[in-house]
């Protein structure tokens, strides 16, 4: 009884208004650009193909340097689902720290942005051996206006290997 009478019409499961939004650290805005960024690092750190899905635009290319023929490649949306859904299976963790933005431009009357940043990932097995990588991202962003969140149209992998 006295736990009830102390208790009376609080909810432990439910925080009140006053303590803040318990997801404001995780969930970014996806109408800014650091808040793509934020919702990015989530989507590849919780392995969730879905989340990662949303956040790229259907006409999306990944370019990359095969560095063993020195020559520009690329594939499209499809692709870079699937090569991100095998990624996130085939791992136990994945940590993924931006850097400093190097560059960024927002164009277009706010409806396209260019940013250039630098990222550390980390990527583990369940064998326990963990792959380590960083170099930059070049993303190019787009939305229809600014009232929508952006996606990603264009990443262009700026990484030395």
């Amino acid at each position: 009884m006295t736990l009830v009478y102390l208790c009376g019409a609080c909810n432990p499961f439910a925080p009140g208004i006053e303590e803040g939004d318990p997801f404001g650290d995780f969930l970014g805005d996806p109408k800014t650009v650091e808040g793509y960024f934020t919702n990015f690092r989530n989507a590849y750190e919780l392995r969730d193909v879905s989340l990662y899905e949303s956040l790229i635009d259907s006409s999306f290319v990944f370019i990359y340097t095969d560095f063993d023929t020195g020559i520009e490649r690329e594939w499209g949306f499809g692709q870079e689902l699937e090569s991100t859904r095998r990624l996130f299976e085939s791992t136990v963790e994945v940590q993924l720290q931006w850097r400093q933005i190097i560059s960024r431009q927002v164009f277009d009357e706010g409806t396209r942005a260019i940013a250039v940043r630098g990222f550390n990932l980390a990527v583990g097995l369940s064998n326990g051996e963990v792959y380590r990588g960083d170099g930059n991202v070049n993303f190019l962003l787009a939305r229809a206006d600014t009232t929508l969140a952006w996606r990603l149209i264009r990443w262009r992998d700026e990484s030395e290997l």
